[in-house]
């Protein structure tokens, strides 16, 4: 370990020596990871992808295919999504800050990486019928930008652990950054089989994307986004599942699986995999209730006032965005800015949205309801791990 000046002798002295950097096992080519189930554990695989299914089939059933809420309440599952995936890195962020800052009015770095990682959600669906290598740089770019290292792969050793000196009894000391290269054109050949189960594909291909971990920094949601990419693009799913919520209530178990991975068994990944996707479409659908009952409850108290169109207008926006101003709505919307406070005085007098600044200008409001059934769905994820 190099003198640096910060590090005192005793700890350059346990921080030097040999260490082993983990050589991936090969998905692709000739002698690939023998990826044959168990009897009991493609039973396990098989009801956790009907449980997905069965998940996307109620949202779409609930608001029906032509509703204009639909979109709006595919964007704030997939909001939910990335919230969940970024707590499993440890940065926490309530409902309120990250509809905030999708506007650009939070302050929180948090916010922020939350926002970069829908961002990256968002790429992974929008390339999910083309997974390849640069449609993985193309992830990584939205959620990192514009760091110098969005988008390419490392040419440092880096390692998950408590030190961030030495790689010496780290908990994953990732390929040398000579060997990415090759372990990324094997995962890409990977994603692209046909003849596998799609949550089995999905938990082995993020499990492997972790093991060769090809970025400096951003890999878990990088990773993770991967996931949904594969569920979309083998058309298991048309709408986001809270899978990494699912992940975040035992994350122990989450970490150990992948530990298992790299050691040679790939069985307890999939496991966990399969218990979050089951999570996810129970817990989701009843958040794909719950907003939809708010949706219902929004247009009864507009009923009883005189109908702007406008105003019905934006009632399935804000199940996407709970807290907007007016820009938002103008460009969302495409009207002026005279109709849009029309709407918006509307919606305040229906008891809908709530004035949140108290300021003449550069006001924003926000509808509590949601915000609520928001954060009340990540506190029971708390509560369930």
């Amino acid at each position: 370990m190099p003198d640096d000046g910060l590090t005192s002798r005793s700890a350059r002295a346990r921080g030097s020596g040999p260490y082993e950097a983990t050589l991936p096992a090969h998905l692709a080519g000739e002698n690939p990871l023998d990826l044959a189930l168990s009897g009991d554990l493609a039973a396990d695989v098989a009801d956790a992808e009907q449980a997905l299914t069965a998940f996307d089939a109620h949202a779409r059933a609930e608001l029906g295919s032509e509703n204009p809420a639909l979109g709006p309440m595919s964007a704030i599952l997939l909001r939910t999504e990335s919230a969940s995936s970024s707590q499993i890195e440890d940065l926490t962020i309530g409902a309120r800050q990250l509809a905030l800052a999708e506007l650009d009015e939070s302050r929180s770095a948090n916010a922020r990486a939350v926002v970069a990682n829908v961002r990256t959600m968002e790429a992974a669906l929008r390339l999910a019928d083309r997974l390849d290598f640069d449609a993985l740089l193309a992830m990584h770019t939205e959620l990192l930008a514009p760091s110098p290292d969005a988008g390419r792969l490392r040419e440092q050793l880096v390692w998950v652990g408590r030190s961030g000196r030495s790689p010496r009894d780290a908990v994953h000391i990732a390929p040398e950054a000579e060997d990415v290269p090759a372990a990324m054109a094997d995962l890409v050949a990977f994603l692209a089989r046909e003849d596998l189960p799609i949550l089995l594909h999905a938990a082995i291909a993020h499990a492997q994307f972790e093991t060769i971990h090809p970025f400096t920094d951003g890999n878990g949601r990088t990773g993770r986004a991967l996931v949904h990419a594969l569920l979309a693009g083998k058309g298991l799913t048309r709408t986001t599942a809270p899978v990494s919520a699912g992940l975040l209530t035992d994350l122990e178990a989450y970490t150990d699986a992948l530990t298992a991975y790299r050691q040679g068994d790939a069985r307890p990944i999939v496991e966990e995999f399969a218990s979050a996707a089951r999570f996810a479409a129970v817990t989701g659908t009843r958040l794909v209730d719950d907003l939809a009952a708010q949706l219902e409850e929004d247009r009864e108290r507009l009923s009883g006032l005189r109908r702007h169109a406008l105003a019905w207008r934006i009632l399935p926006l804000l199940i996407a965005q709970p807290i907007v101003n007016a820009a938002h709505l103008r460009e969302a919307l495409n009207v002026s800015a005279m109709s849009v406070q029309r709407a918006l005085a509307q919606l305040t007098v229906a008891g809908v949205l709530q004035e949140a600044t108290g300021r003449s200008r550069n006001r924003v409001w926000q509808h509590r309801g949601i915000l609520t059934i928001l954060d009340d769905y990540a506190e029971e994820v708390r509560r369930a791990g």
